[in-house]
């Protein structure tokens, strides 16, 4: 059994930047992430002219490969499209910003020049009306989200990070907690922590671990009616040669009553492919029904009718549904309304468990919950608040 100071349940974003947080201060910590790969959330989908291409996720295998930078050539693609959370807003997002400028990383404004497509009913054919600028402006990366995630993990000791191992539950005793994951082949290993950082949604923390004792019984249920983002959601992503769209004037955004996509935007590369991107409007339960083929030809379907002929063949298309993800949604998202959570607590205030726990997952930011923006403010502060005893080992 290995004993360290600090350990954090999570890869993604909220995990990895309270890692880089914890190697700033000289503090050990082991990262645990249940997935293969990091990121989370952060998902991209990289162009290969392939119809039937694969998403893409960070590989953290790949990327120990390359132990001069342990970048991928994921990110460094020009072609890579977010299958998760696409923009973030410099202006009213300052910490997320300023991290973004010191990684080097570069971005571009959202594309909103031009006119949008509306379509209001079946038996009506979609009209053209002015478009609308987002105020202030929505900026995204180029290599998508995932440039970020790789990015801190370049700056991160791998040797203390972990994937493919899912944490199955928390002990507390003698003044330590025992925190015990289970890798694919059912490979138990025990670490010994002063503290866990829970880089996770509330909602799959009390559902996915058993904690040994159980968590007060107010703040269990805080945690388990706490709405993880994106989990009910889902995205389509059309990719083609050029944003064509644009040369009659248009901005790629649409808005739909008739579906599947009810709100889609132009999710075009800086320098690289034209790329059109939906949410769908179909509740989880009913797309979990149709096969991705046919949803993806109906997408089709209704960009053609939106943006003409030409939308009907892109070069690449990819669908992401979050709520067929069990690393990310709990059977309570299925039926959720898809809004932003209010923050729950983030640490027991009384119990066994006082003063060893605290919840860094975006959905615990009370300014940005759920967004991007929210997991570095919410690791940010615990990391803040951990306690001086562990500060100091």
């Amino acid at each position: 059994m290995q004993d360290v100071p600090i350990v954090i349940i999570g890869g993604g974003l909220s995990g990895l930047y309270a890692a880089f947080l914890l190697e700033q201060k000289g503090i050990a910590y082991r990262l645990l992430e249940a997935r293969d790969t990091l990121g989370g959330r952060i998902a991209v989908a990289k162009s290969s002219g392939m119809i039937d291409a694969e998403p893409v996720v960070f590989d953290k295998k790949a990327a120990d490969n390359d132990h001069s930078n342990k970048i991928s050539d994921n990110a460094e693609s020009n072609n890579v499209f977010d299958l998760g959370p696409s923009w973030f807003w410099p202006d009213y997002q300052p910490q997320l910003s300023s991290l973004i400028e010191s990684l080097n990383l570069l971005c571009f404004a959202q594309v909103e020049e031009g006119d949008m497509m509306v379509e209001r009913a079946a038996d009506q054919p979609p009209v053209r009306m002015q478009g609308y600028k987002s105020a202030p402006p929505s900026m995204r990366l180029v290599g998508g989200m995932a440039a970020l995630i790789e990015a801190l993990y370049a700056r991160l000791d791998a040797r203390c990070i972990m994937t493919n191992q899912k944490v199955r539950q928390l002990t507390k005793s003698d003044g330590h907690i025992e925190v015990q994951s289970e890798d694919s082949s059912r490979y138990m290993t025990t670490l010994r922590a002063q503290h866990v950082l829970l880089a996770l949604p509330p909602r799959l923390v009390e559902g996915r671990i058993t904690f040994q004792p159980a968590l007060p019984q107010n703040l269990s249920t805080q945690w388990r009616e706490t709405a993880t983002w994106m989990a009910p959601h889902a995205k389509y992503v059309a990719v083609y040669e050029s944003p064509f769209w644009r040369d009659n004037g248009l901005s790629g955004a649409a808005r739909s009553a008739i579906g599947p996509l009810t709100e889609i935007h132009d999710a075009s590369t800086l320098e690289g492919n034209g790329a059109l991107f939906g949410f769908f409007g179909a509740p989880a339960q009913v797309r979990e029904s149709v096969s991705d083929d046919v949803l993806k030809e109906h997408c089709r379907a209704q960009l053609a009718r939106l943006f003409g002929i030409q939308a009907s063949t892109p070069i690449a298309e990819y669908l992401k549904d979050w709520a067929q993800d069990p690393l990310t949604a709990m059977p309570a998202d299925i039926s959720g309304d898809g809004q932003h959570a209010v923050a729950p607590p983030s640490k027991p205030k009384i119990g066994e468990w006082q003063d060893c726990l605290t919840g860094c997952g975006s959905e615990w930011s009370a300014q940005f919950s759920g967004y991007i923006a929210g997991a570095i403010d919410a690791a940010t502060m615990a990391v803040q608040s951990l306690p001086v005893k562990v500060l100091r080992q």
